[in-house]
């Protein structure tokens, strides 16, 4: 994921408290509870894990507390991997795999696309529930899709790369490179809803994420010795595929939301440029080409600069 967003100073907090501190503590209860259930070695006895959990002292308790959010910490730096992840960056290894879901996404894409168009029947109209049928797929396909040749091998993946190739496109602006410029200047309200929905996305990613990988450490917990006690790895894995659906709905609403910041505040990106606002569509479109080769090739640019005047202080004399 290259859309980047950062929070905003006073949301910090709950971002941190949401994406990172509440997964890492729901993993590390988990995994406690069996341990202290007597895994492995047993079959889990939850009242021995209850009895374990009250008898703990204040420093043992704090001792807990510190390492949960010393792990929530050292994972913060790692979010954007847990998404990346998650759009379909996956080690060389799994290739095989990666080929297979991509073509699973390619079939699903290409269903989207076949119902998106209208009968070719030229003796009878389409009927209101044909048209609304296709308008619909139509919708699902440009938001949840890319071109075939840049699918991804996951939902989430294409969820999030339809956005970064749609976003600016209508007004020849490449996403990915616009973006981080065109952050700063968006108002508040459209600030607060993009951080919101990014925060939704980022904390649905880690939790699927951390609790697939609690999943895996609870089979390996419990299958030596617990027999159909093995099952409760289930659980988190069940949590995992939830979070997962969350994430893509998730990112959906977050997809939305850039592409109304650019909508709305692209002319104020190219204010806080010093750059004359254009005067037509194809003027804008040219511009922002230009632009977009800039900040990502390096070359230069030919526009010039539109700097606002101060207007002067009629009891101040002229320098």
């Amino acid at each position: 994921m290259r859309l980047d967003t950062a929070a905003r100073p006073g949301l910090e907090g709950v971002r941190f408290f949401l994406v990172d501190h509440l997964p890492t503590y729901a993993a590390a209860l988990f995994v406690l509870t069996l341990v202290w259930a007597g895994a492995p070695g047993s079959p889990p006895d939850f009242d021995r894990a209850w009895r374990t959990a009250a008898d703990l002292g204040t420093g043992e308790v704090l001792l807990v507390a510190l390492a949960v959010t010393l792990g929530a910490t050292l994972g913060h730096p790692l979010q954007l991997a847990v998404v990346r992840l998650l759009e379909g960056g996956w080690p060389c290894w799994t290739t095989p795999v990666a080929r297979a879901s991509r073509a699973r996404q390619l079939r699903r894409r290409a269903l989207l696309a076949e119902r998106a168009e209208l009968p070719e029947d030229a003796d009878t109209e389409p009927s209101n529930a044909e048209i609304q049928a296709a308008g619909l797929a139509g919708t699902r396909l440009r938001r949840g899709f890319p071109p075939a040749e840049q699918v991804r091998p996951t939902a989430l993946g294409n969820v999030l790369a339809a956005m970064e190739r749609q976003a600016g496109e209508p007004y020849g602006l490449d996403a990915v490179v616009a973006w981080p410029r065109l952050y700063p200047v968006l108002g508040e309200t459209t600030r607060a809803i993009v951080t919101d929905r990014r925060n939704t996305l980022d904390g649905a990613a880690r939790l699927a994420v951390t609790m697939a990988a609690t999943a895996v450490t609870s089979a390996a917990l419990l299958l030596p010795s617990a027999g159909w006690w093995a099952c409760l790895a289930l659980l988190p894995l069940a949590v995992a595929r939830v979070a997962y659906v969350g994430a893509v709905r998730a990112a959906l609403a977050y997809s939305e939301c850039v592409r109304t910041a650019f909508d709305l505040h692209r002319f104020d990106m190219l204010t806080a440029l010093h750059l004359p606002l254009p005067e037509g569509p194809e003027a804008e479109r040219a511009l922002n080409r230009e632009l977009s080769s800039a900040w990502r090739q390096a070359t230069p640019t030919t526009s010039r600069y539109d700097h606002p005047t101060t207007p002067q202080d009629p009891e101040r004399p002229p320098a």
